[in-house]
């Protein structure tokens, strides 16, 4: 039996033992590993956690909990643990602060500590240093001089009596991924990571003085004639530089284009990537590959003649085809691959592919495995899987040139983003996790819970729960590997971004772990360490010279937006969602937050026009996913619409006589949305365009073509690029998010001012019965 089904077996078992309510001990050994055992729901009511759950979640973070005495052997021996170790794998601190180090060492004995400082070039050119050597003439290294063993707490761990004690960490250490080190006189080394993270993340200088907007866009969906059948990198390099030049638009908010299947069937959501590390290929647009042209006369020819196969799907306003649109391109990229590379080109890929080392040869070398269909037969690490690589390095680098070239479209797109004079450009979206049968459960599993599944518990909008069918991350297991996995996760998302929105990010403090075999109602909270999760994303982020959006949606813990504002990350705010603290009136626009991106839908919703129209009903009846009768949620629907034309009139942005008038009605939420100080302004551009269906309907699967609509307008005519400086929608809501539109308030342009003022972190109303996204 492989070490994964030994796994599965054990976890199985210890879920059919399980009692109906934890014992004293288990609800304390709980505790220590930051499991819940009793939580509020969105009801605001007390929820106790089952035993079943808290045994099986304990069991993926890999306590041993079969048995009474097996529970209270896990309880004795897990604050030994770290007595064990002379320092903590990890450390993980803010600049300029008062830090201190925990080192163990034996009774009587004495050590000595130093900190080896980071090299990092990107971070010494931003805190003006040549380098960490030559910091302090000591080749960059940092003494902390020596420790005895005779002061501080006392234990006695496996027969031998230990003292630990506190060491303070200079206050002026650069930001960085350093290593701190402990040698104990005449014996033991070991190491830790330590990170020191900025305080707070700021904002780029026009952000600090003015509000900024730009479309929210589904990439795939978003074509131009010369697209393959699915939008891609040339036509967002395209779109944002037109935006931007036209309609002064500072970013654009993407999906997440994370790394799929490297064949099909592929899975749908771009929120189930197979890993957050790496780039999806399907968004290359071949003709823009160097060696196109210079590619022999038949290559090229084969190459046109595939694009015009897959171009012929672009008339197609109903449905993507991503597994037919993929093959028909893969054919065409590996035509390319095979075309010489110049030598300058072939020193690139190298040097590509050295900097990426060990991530890039583990992805490529799954991706091959997966095309081969022996991804799920051979183990990561294992002979098998070395010999394959052997066997098919040629396969294995063709993977990594895709990576390549895809990097390399991408970071032209940004390039052109920036170029047309947006401010961010290019805002990337992270996906929460990875699929449970992809390449990151493939050469993660140390990091990753086995038998768990992430989700969100039930509230308002899906009273039955979420699960996303991704396993989350083990918080002990990135501590103790010194947070290495989700360093090269953020370092990749954050690459040729401007911005980077953070999907649920209240998974860096907590998380909804769902254990195997059970529904989401049935699973529970595992905490995060929260700072280090938050400040190791403001130090790459920093590093990346991005913005951080954070989408806190749903139900969210006390006093989060407001330390997430406090380091200085945006939250996102949705205008239907919005509402004063009694919930019977929508928020007013001046009483949104300045740190958030704030717009009117986002994708798990219909577009505007359907949605004050109730479109969302009847289709949510027509598949049976209504928790209530038809007419009733026809009558809610109806007092949704009724409130916002109410608001809206109230401040002037609609006329009495316009209630009726969907268009109108959804211009004037646009003014609505330009008057808020909120520093970032998204717009849909499925609303821009007068689109009506939405691009994912939670609680379906098949039932509904999730993520696989094509941009189309109102009458269902398929929308590109070229098109949309003539569509008469685009052109009446683009009027009114232009940086020089009038304010109807005050008849002064609202693009200059709008957002400045005190930085507010949290501000009322945030939301907080919202759906949550994902």
């Amino acid at each position: 039996m492989s070490q994964t089904s030994s796994s599965r077996a054990r976890f199985l078992d210890v879920l059919r033992g399980a009692s109906s309510a934890p014992t004293i001990e288990l609800t304390e050994l709980a505790r220590k590993y930051g499991v819940t055992t009793e939580y509020v729901n969105w009801k605001g009511e007390s929820t106790r956690v089952s035993a079943k759950t808290v045994k099986a979640v304990l069991t993926a973070l890999g306590a041993k909990v079969d048995t009474a005495e097996d529970v209270q052997r896990s309880l004795e021996g897990f604050d030994d643990r770290s007595w064990r170790e002379l320092i903590a794998p990890s450390t993980v601190v803010r600049a300029g602060a008062q830090n201190w180090a925990p080192v163990t060492i034996p009774a009587g004995a004495r050590a000595r500590l130093w900190i080896e400082l980071d090299d990092d070039p990107v971070l010494a050119a931003q805190t003006g240093r040549a380098s960490a050597a030559g910091l302090d003439g000591t080749g960059g290294r940092v003494e902390l001089g020596a420790v005895k063993g005779d002061q501080g707490d006392r234990r006695r761990i496996d027969g031998q009596e230990v003292i630990r004690a506190y060491v303070e960490l200079p206050n002026d250490l650069p930001l960085g991924w350093h290593r701190l080190r402990v040698q104990v006189e005449g014996g033991r080394v070991a190491e830790g990571v330590l990170v020191v993270c900025p305080d707070r993340l700021e904002l780029p200088a026009k952000l600090r003085e003015q509000s900024v907007w730009g479309p929210m866009v589904q990439l795939y969906a978003t074509r131009s004639r010369d697209s393959w059948g699915t939008g891609d990198f040339e036509d967002l390099a395209t779109l944002g530089h037109e935006l931007a030049q036209r309609d002064g638009a500072d970013f654009v908010l993407i999906n997440p284009i994370h790394a799929g299947e490297p064949v099909g069937p592929f899975t749908q959501s771009p929120y189930l990537p197979t890993t957050r590390d790496f780039t999806n290929p399907y968004y290359i647009r071949p003709e823009a590959i160097e060696e196109y042209a210079s590619a022999p006369a038949g290559a090229r020819a084969a190459v046109d003649a595939l694009a015009a196969q897959a171009k012929a799907a672009d008339a197609d306003a109903d449905h993507l085809d991503r597994d037919v649109s993929w093959a028909i391109k893969a054919d065409a990229l590996r035509i390319l691959y095979q075309v010489p590379r110049s030598p300058a080109r072939q020193a690139d890929l190298d040097e590509y592919r050295a900097d990426r080392q060990p991530g890039i040869g583990d992805f490529a070398l799954w991706s091959a495995l997966k095309a081969a269909g022996l991804a799920d037969q051979v183990d990561y690490g294992s002979v098998e899987a070395a010999g394959f690589a052997a066997e098919q390095a040629d396969e294995v680098d063709y993977y990594i040139w895709l990576q390549w070239i895809a990097d390399q479209q991408l970071a032209r797109a940004q390039e052109r983003c920036k170029q047309g004079g947006m401010a961010l450009g290019i805002v990337k979206d992270l996906a929460v996790g990875v699929h449970s049968e992809g390449a990151d459960a493939w050469s993660r599993r140390r990091v990753l819970a086995a038998g768990i599944q992430v989700g969100a518990p039930p509230d308002y909008f899906n009273q039955i729960g979420q699960g996303w069918s991704e396993p989350p991350w083990r918080p002990d297991a990135l501590a103790a590997t010194g947070y290495a996995a989700y360093r090269s996760m953020l370092r990749a998302v954050l690459a040729h971004a401007g911005a980077l929105r953070v999907d649920h990010i209240l998974g860096l403090t907590r998380l909804w772990w769902i254990p195997q075999g059970m529904g989401p109602g049935d699973g529970t909270y595992v905490a995060y360490d929260r700072e280090a999760m938050v400040s190791i994303l403001i130090l790459e982020a920093r590093r990346a010279g991005a913005v951080v959006v954070g989408e806190d949606l749903g139900v969210v813990p006390p006093g989060l937006r407001e330390y997430l504002g406090a380091r200085g990350l945006l939250g996102n705010s949705i205008v239907w969602f919005e509402k004063t603290p009694d919930g019977a009136d929508l928020l007013d626009p001046q009483a949104y937050r300045r740190l958030a991106l704030t717009a009117i839908t986002t994708h798990d919703l219909p577009p505007t026009s359907a949605y004050l129209a109730g479109e969302h009903v009847a289709e949510r009846d027509r598949l049976g996913l209504l928790d209530v009768p038809l007419e009733e949620a026809r009558a809610a629907a109806r007092a949704e619409r009724a409130l916002m034309v109410a608001k809206l009139v109230s401040r002037g942005l609609l006329a009495a006589d316009q209630s009726d008038d969907e268009l109108a009605i959804v211009k004037a939420m646009h003014r609505f949305l330009q008057i808020t100080p909120s520093v970032m302004l998204g717009v849909s551009l499925a609303d821009l365009v007068g689109e009506r269906r939405t691009q994912n309907l939670p609680g379906t699967d098949r039932e509904y073509p999730n993520w696989s609509v094509p941009l189309a307008d109102a009458a269902g005519r398929p929308v590109f690029i070229e098109d949309l400086e003539d569509n008469p929608c685009f052109q009446a809501i683009a009027s009114v998010m232009r940086p020089d539109a009038a304010d109807p308030g005050t008849g002064t342009g609202t693009g200059t001012g709008a957002g400045a003022g005190a930085e507010a972190g949290a501000g009322a109303g945030a939301g907080a019965g919202a759906a949550d996204e994902g």
